[in-house]
């Protein structure tokens, strides 16, 4: 796993510029929950990668070209899923995210990944959703399209075998 992390990282250097690999691994060394949870993530399509954000946090971040492919097909929230009264999908994003010990990418860091290259052309990526969206009824996305990236709502008990989610993990 750490080999496929390091040429992914030599190989996208733009992602994290200034940072070297020594440090990131120190961060993972003994971190048994972060290297579980990068496991986790290139096992689903994740194809997980460091990613260095303008407040300087270090994330261990999904930067497949599109949703990662192991996490499509999901409802945003459990009470979503619940809510479903035919064909419920077999889990929901935060659950999923849970399970992996991950959070869903907000709104600023899926903007912020999309300055490093272009993702979800084809696809749509579910991300955190603020509180008082949720307790409506609805739950957020993100895509890129026609060169911009465009933040939409949908109900959050809807799914997509083209939506899935993207997974950011704060490396300490």
């Amino acid at each position: 796993m750490l080999d496929t992390l390091r040429c992914r990282f030599e190989g996208n250097m733009s992602r994290h510029e200034g940072l070297g690999w020594d440090d990131v691994e120190k961060r993972l060394a003994n971190n048994l929950s972060a290297l579980e949870a990068l496991r986790l993530m290139e096992e689903t399509g994740g194809e997980p990668d460091i990613v260095l954000f303008p407040n300087g946090s270090i994330v261990l971040c999904d930067c497949s070209k599109e949703s990662p492919s192991g996490r499509r097909s999901l409802c945003y929230d459990e009470a979503a899923r619940a809510s479903r009264k035919k064909n419920p999908p077999h889990s929901s994003v935060e659950e999923q995210a849970r399970r992996m010990g991950v959070r869903v990418m907000d709104e600023a860091q899926y903007r912020h990944l999309q300055t490093l290259g272009e993702f979800d052309l084809r696809t749509s990526s579910w991300i955190s959703t603020p509180e008082d969206i949720r307790e409506l009824g609805g739950a957020l996305f993100c895509e890129r399209r026609y060169g911009a990236v465009f933040t939409f709502h949908n109900g959050a008990d809807s799914y997509y075998g083209a939506r899935g989610w993207r997974a950011a993990l704060i490396l300490r």
